[in-house]
């Protein structure tokens, strides 16, 4: 699971050649330096991350997840995010010195070596791959596969049009290794979760995306901003709708009832308010609409919870 790009600027302020990482430090400490490649400080990747693997480990375990399953799935997101962040700087590192606002991060600036920020994308997935051990072979087949897509979702953005989409796929790879571990099985409503987290993938990294078009084009990245062009507000509300349409799909299926419902209405208005900010495509607009992400994965997940929880 990992943050990617958009991840790797995800608190970049709203000036557009505002740095998101403070001016190296003579001294900083080497445990520091490593804090700040994984972005322990930022936050959001994580909960982007977490939201849809507790949509899933709720579903599976009809509201009762198991303790070691919600431990063990909520340090391993911590630990996978971090792990992509470290990778992400190693394969973005000629592009970030040439950035004001990445040129100071640790990789970048040279406080510390490239073979570092591998070595610690190699200690965090390791350590994470070690929580799955007590789960079933499935869950260890599908770690093998979700650590693969971490580390290779940051060459996408060289070659492939809407890497947004595949990073919906690392973000929610979690969802069927959550199903694996609950049931020892991938039913098809594990699938339908997948699919509604790259449509929200989608819509969310492309609001990011729109702040960044304009050093993306001059870097050659390929982003879905830049492949929606001027259809890039309509694009986000698409996926957005296809998102709750897909999580409606999920609720039918696995018998969710009314506090389901509601918490996907309250998504839609969060949606809607997004729409309010990114319409006229300011960055400031569109940075907001994407931490506010935190709260349509906090009220669908927060439905999921109470449906079951209430019967």
């Amino acid at each position: 699971m990992h943050a990617g790009r958009a991840e790797s600027r995800r608190a970049a302020g709203t000036m557009k050649h505002a740095p998101d990482e403070p001016p190296p430090a003579a001294g900083e400490p080497r445990w520091r330096l490593y804090w700040r490649l994984t972005r322990m400080h930022r936050p959001i990747g994580t909960v982007l991350l977490l939201w849809p693997t507790l949509w899933a480990l709720f579903i599976a375990s009809e509201g009762r997840p198991d303790g070691y399953l919600l431990f063990a799935f909520c340090l391993g997101t911590l630990l996978m995010r971090s792990a992509g962040c470290a990778i992400n700087d190693w394969a973005d590192r000629d592009f970030d010195r040439h950035v004001a606002r990445t040129r100071d991060r640790p990789l970048t600036s040279g406080l510390i070596h490239s073979w570092e920020a591998v070595a610690v994308f190699v200690v965090l997935s390791l350590v994470a791959l070690l929580l799955v051990l007590p789960m079933h072979p499935l869950v260890w087949a599908l770690a093998v596969v979700g650590a693969f897509l971490a580390a290779s979702y940051p060459f996408t953005k060289r070659f492939f049009a809407l890497p947004q989409a595949y990073l919906g796929i690392a973000f929610g790879f979690g969802m069927p290794m959550a199903f694996a571990a609950v049931l020892h099985s991938l039913p098809p409503v594990a699938w339908v979760m997948l699919a509604a987290n790259i449509c929200w993938a989608l819509a969310y990294d492309t609001e990011y995306a729109m702040v960044d078009r304009n050093d993306d084009l001059k870097l050659g990245i390929r982003t879905a901003a830049i492949t929606f062009g001027r259809f890039d507000v309509a694009a986000v509300m698409i996926c957005y709708a296809l998102t709750l349409g897909l999580l409606a799909v999920v609720g039918y299926m696995s018998g969710l009832g009314l506090a389901y419902g509601m918490g996907l209405i309250a998504a839609a208005g969060i949606a809607v308010y997004h729409f309010s900010l990114i319409r006229t495509r300011s960055r400031e607009g569109c940075f907001r609409a994407f931490n506010h992400n935190n709260w349509f994965g906090a009220v669908v997940f927060a439905g999921i919870a109470a449906d079951y929880w209430l019967r």
